[in-house]
């Protein structure tokens, strides 16, 4: 946390920080983007840690007007990730508290191994991610994490993309491939492979709060954003 605190301190030079725009979108301190990442044994490392590097940067960028935590869907325990990086989450299942429900894929590990094809077996993540759908409440996914949106039903005729060994496993489902780093079709965000959910937090950065704070986090990152968004024609 101090080191990110010092990388944004040294990027909000007053000279930076002048160019953050009066008019950006009323996410505050006192309101701020809430974001929680749902992890789950068997999730891949990347596919959650750089989104969340990214967001919390533009927390402290904007006076904590962006939250980013963790949680799972069965409540407040230590997570093991697929390279073998052991998580503590301290917070349980709470989308009601969230603005924005970020699902991280997983490598190609069997049914019956940690990963996005167990959490699919057991059923009760894509169920409760099918039961937390509202009106202001994105959900999105990184890399493989589409598969899972799928299983909850979220893809069905909806623009998306997904790693592309599992394309066509996304397009069994009725999802509308699009090839593209980063899809926004509104309520739904999904990215391509695993770094592409660094480019999918800037986007919800670019579009959450304005492009001076994602540009200034990719800055932050020395992180240069590649590849196309698809965006929702209205949006």
């Amino acid at each position: 946390m101090r080191r990110r605190a010092v990388l944004t301190a040294t990027a909000l030079a007053p000279a930076a920080l002048t160019a953050v725009p009066e008019s950006a979108p009323p996410w505050t301190a006192d309101r701020p983007l809430r974001v929680q990442m749902v992890l789950f044994d068997g999730v891949a490392e990347q596919d959650f840690i750089g989104p969340n590097e990214a967001l919390t940067i533009a927390g402290f960028a904007t006076g904590g007007a962006v939250t980013a935590g963790y949680v799972t869907a069965d409540g407040p325990r230590t997570v093991d990730a697929l390279g073998g990086t052991r998580i503590v989450v301290d917070r349980g299942w709470s989308p009601r508290d969230a603005d924005l429900l970020l699902v991280p894929g997983g490598g190609p590990t069997g049914p019956d191994e940690p990963g996005v094809a167990h959490e699919i077996k057991k059923g009760e993540l894509p169920r409760r991610l099918a039961a937390a759908r509202r009106a202001r409440l994105t959900i999105a996914s990184v890399c493989t994490g589409a598969l899972i949106l799928a299983a909850a039903g979220l893809t069905r005729g909806r623009p998306c993309n997904t790693h592309h060994t599992v394309r066509e496993q996304l397009a069994e489902s009725g999802a509308v491939l699009k090839d593209a780093r980063v899809v926004d079709d509104g309520d739904l965000i999904t990215s391509a492979g695993s770094t592409s959910g660094i480019d999918l937090a800037l986007h919800v950065l670019d579009r959450e709060c304005g492009p001076d704070v994602a540009v200034m986090v990719a800055g932050v990152l020395e992180f240069e954003p590649r590849g196309t968004v698809w965006t929702a024609r209205g949006r």
